[in-house]
């Protein structure tokens, strides 16, 4: 992997023993001289000379998205305010308002005895709630860290809350590394939270304060507070699992031919006449009625409190084929498929892991070993266990799509990727060998 360079500076001018400036460095130092140092890094990387210490890689990955947005490092953060009712309305999405009790309730008396707040964001980056100390509740306002304002990266530079949502993982930002001056005065630590029905990125939980309360295990505790959200959501969602179960079974026992219920996230509760799966792909138009479902062909769907009830058209089988795959990689955050053929098209959103598996396959269009996919996604040919595991999973979502020994898409299937209009921006949250080197301009 190259360096990245800052502003035209390539990394790779930094001493050696220079690089590698972490959060543990940081705390080895006084105050004041960690202060000057990031301050230090900062201004070298904006006025394009070689900075004294590389900055931590998730923190110069961000500064440059920011120079390629050509964001002012002196504009004001948090942008124009929701209005109420829309606030309310992104407030009462269902798995975040359950996240919520479990999010601040965890860290609100830590939040409050170490003067800092708890923020909660939406997948956009809105900040929804916030508590925590009275006193820096009060100072948030003077960099609208304000329930309704804006924190995705493209609104108010690398912060802690942006950047989680760009990379897909917890980030600290303290002082200096945050690109808003206005911030400089803050540390920051956020994970994102998604919800584990459908992988989904729910928003953000996050941790802000004054620098001078910098402490590196914040980060750690804010993690885990989002998994433990996670885990109580996965909780929920198998009691409503077996809920349905209970209401589906004597309807399955009294079918002939195949049937299934699943819920509305297609996780199955119950199945006759056919292998049991964990779980049905189910596209954004699923509703009842006559539905072509890609992986049993055309079916017949009717309501059950709480999913759906599916039985297969015997009648017709699944020999329909598709003929077009558009895999759009052009938002930040959202990625998806769509396939189209003579019985239709629907549209999957995907994880970042499958996002990576079908961009390598759809460049590959001869097809790629299990060895050669974990080359290209882990970097490591002897993963391929790994690999053909996700694999199974990709494959029960595009039945009819994909092909294996090797891995492909179908020959006689048209594949389009859309990619982002910056190519250092394809799937930002990757650390790919193959995607890395397809974000690196040519000849580089």
């Amino acid at each position: 992997m190259k360096d990245i360079p800052l502003k035209g500076i390539p990394l790779k001018d930094v001493r050696p023993q220079d690089r590698g400036l972490d959060l543990t460095r940081l705390m080895a130092m006084d105050s004041a001289q960690a202060t000057r140092l990031l301050h230090q890094v900062r201004d070298a990387a904006l006025a394009g000379e070689r900075p004294p210490v590389a900055p931590r890689p998730v923190i110069g990955a961000s500064w440059q998205r920011m120079f390629r947005m050509g964001l002012d490092p002196d504009r004001s953060t948090g942008g124009e305010l929701l209005d109420r009712d829309e606030l309310e309305h992104r407030r009462r999405a269902p798995a975040l308002g359950e996240a919520m009790r479990t999010l601040t309730g965890s860290l609100g008396a830590v939040a409050d005895a170490s003067r800092q707040i708890i923020v909660v964001t939406d997948d956009e980056g809105r900040v929804l709630w916030r508590e925590g100390c009275l006193t820096v509740l009060r100072q948030a306002n003077g960099i609208r860290l304000e329930e309704g304002a804006a924190w995705a990266e493209h609104a108010t530079g690398t912060n802690a809350v942006g950047t989680a949502l760009a990379v897909r993982r917890p980030v600290r930002v303290h002082s200096a590394e945050h690109f808003a001056r206005s911030l400089h005065a803050w540390t920051c630590a956020a994970a994102p939270v998604h919800d584990p029905r459908d992988g989904r990125l729910l928003g953000v939980v996050d941790v802000s304060g004054p620098a001078t309360g910098f402490h590196p295990t914040t980060l750690a505790l804010v993690s885990s507070v989002a998994r433990l959200a996670e885990s109580e959501m996965r909780e929920r969602h198998g009691r409503a699992v077996e809920r349905l179960r209970s209401v589906a079974a004597p309807l399955l026992c009294r079918l002939g031919g195949r049937a299934l219920a699943v819920d509305t996230n297609g996780w199955t509760a119950g199945v006759t006449g056919m292998p049991p799966v964990d779980r049905l792909p189910l596209p954004k138009s699923f509703g009842a009625g006559r539905v072509w479902q890609p992986s049993l062909g055309m079916c017949t769907v009717e309501p059950l409190p709480g999913g759906w009830l599916i039985q297969v058209d015997e009648k017709r089988p699944p020999t329909e084929t598709p003929s077009r795959v558009v895999l759009d990689l052009s938002r930040p955050r959202r990625w998806s498929v769509a396939v189209s053929g003579s019985a239709g098209s629907w549209t999957q959103e995907l994880t970042p892991r499958h996002a990576e598996l079908l961009y390598v396959l759809a460049v590959h269009r001869d097809g790629r070993s299990a060895a050669q996919l974990a080359a290209d996604v882990f970097g490591d040919p002897g993963r391929a266990g790994t690999v053909r595991a996700e694999m199974s999973r990709v494959r029960r979502h595009l039945s009819g799509v994909l092909a294996h020994r090797p891995y492909r898409f179908g020959d006689e299937i048209d594949v389009r990727v859309v990619r982002p209009d910056e190519r250092a921006d394809l799937l930002p949250h990757s650390t790919a060998p193959a995607v890395l080197s397809a974000r690196r301009p040519p000849g580089s």
